[in-house]
């Protein structure tokens, strides 16, 4: 994919790159914010580089053409979950978050801010290479039809969801649930089927995730939330009444 910008925030000089030199060579534009005290600078080739959470916003707020952020939980200053809810106050764009910790709890947590995905300490520089062509694809992809179910608009190639002409706001998780469901209208869907379609890879942690999600899109879709079923010790369906 040609003219896509990803953010990379982290605390550790050699992570980012090692990050930047993979993405790169996948012809990304890479934009770098990590720790330390100096100010925003800005380098060649139109690479920012900052040094804290706090720089990692100001880059958010100079640049609208960011297409993914990876961000990174553990930072001085402004941790990744501090960075993530402000973001999430003005923008739904993909974020990744990269952590050395592995409790459920926190990837939870994670999920309830707006989350799109994890990826665990140490990993493969081609495994991450790959999460970020997959969100890309999903959320860059080719055109498709618009489609309308019961008064709910979900076009696929804005990545944009609307209920009776009203736009709503939805994380790129929470797209994906959505689309899922309805792509498979009245068929009752295993929580299991849904995680490994929805988060396209095995996921091992506790499932309550989806119910998190739901519980979010739900409330999100007002009256219409009610299309979206719970089966009882299978997990859910989305059928228009």
């Amino acid at each position: 994919m040609n003219n896509i910008t990803v953010l990379v925030v982290d605390d550790e000089s050699r992570m980012r790159k090692l990050i930047k030199d993979f993405l790169a060579q996948k012809g990304y534009s890479i934009l770098e914010a990590g720790d330390g005290e100096e100010a925003l600078q800005v380098y060649e080739d139109n690479i920012l580089k900052a040094y804290d959470g706090m720089e990692a916003l100001k880059i958010i707020e100079k640049n609208d053409n960011i297409h993914l952020i990876l961000l990174d939980i553990m930072m001085p200053k402004l941790d990744g979950w501090s960075v993530l809810r402000q973001i999430r106050q003005s923008s739904e764009v993909p974020i990744i978050m990269l952590t050395a910790r592995g409790e459920e709890q926190d990837e939870l947590f994670g999920f309830e801010l707006g989350v799109d995905e994890y990826i665990a300490k140490p990993f493969s520089p081609k495994i991450l290479v790959a999460r970020v062509e997959a969100i890309l694809k999903r959320t860059m992809g080719d055109k498709t039809e618009v489609k309308d179910y019961g008064g709910i608009v979900i076009d696929p190639d804005g990545r944009t969801v609307k209920v009776d002409d009203k736009q709503v706001e939805m994380s790129l998780r929470e797209y994906e649930l959505l689309k899922y469901l309805e792509d498979n209208e009245g068929i009752a869907l295993s929580r299991d089927k849904i995680l490994n379609n929805v988060w396209n890879y095995d996921y091992y942690g506790d499932s309550r995730t989806i119910d998190s999600h739901i519980k979010k899109i739900r409330h999100k879709l007002g009256k219409k939330g009610k299309y979206i079923e719970t089966m009882r010790g299978v997990g859910y369906k989305f059928e228009v009444k």
